[in-house]
């Protein structure tokens, strides 16, 4: 089976603590039962009323059981182990939280270490090899130079540079070709 943890917050907890103290359930309001009045029977039109004495009497008391008013019970103290039990679950809590803040700077210590190491590492493994300097680089921006300033009007005027520039070309290339054989 898989690790799993639990978590409390503390919203939870003071919830809890608060039910205890303020208990949420209602008593129920019962409403009296009143008996209902039998039904007399409806006289049949053939039969003669023996006396108009008869007058059904209206009112809530009159017949049945008198109303009485609601019985309120008073709700009993939670019991001292329940309140033992969350001093309990608090003391786990703070132990719990100082933990976590613990390990929170212990994580941010490690990961400024990881990113030290890892910069150092990059820094000696990726470093780019010596670049030797570009040949005939002094003559290629002189023509250039030359060209941007000459170039629409009477690009000829450059032709002392090109013809250097193309010389020290084929010099490096002279060099590079002997120095490989």
């Amino acid at each position: 089976m898989g690790d799993f943890s639990i978590q409390i917050s503390t919203n939870l907890v003071n919830k809890l603590a608060d039910d205890t103290e303020k208990s949420k359930k209602k008593t129920r309001r019962t409403k009296p039962k009143v008996p209902r009045e039998p039904q007399q029977p409806q006289p049949k039109i053939n039969q003669k009323t023996v006396s108009d004495d008869t007058v059904p009497l209206k009112g809530s008391g009159a017949k049945g059981w008198p109303i009485q008013p609601p019985l309120y019970m008073p709700v009993p103290p939670p019991a001292q182990s329940t309140n033992a039990d969350l001093d309990a679950i608090r003391s786990v809590l703070q132990q719990s939280e100082k933990v976590v803040e613990r390990l929170k700077k212990q994580e941010e210590n490690m990961a400024q270490e990881v990113t030290q190491r890892a910069k150092e590492l990059r820094d000696k493994e990726f470093k780019l090899p010596y670049q030797k300097p570009m040949p005939c680089l002094a003559e290629k921006d002189a023509c250039v130079d030359c060209y941007k300033e000459h170039g629409k009007e009477d690009p000829l005027k450059c032709a002392g540079l090109v013809n250097s520039y193309a010389d020290c070309a084929r010099k490096v290339r002279q060099q590079v070709s002997s120095g490989n054989k």
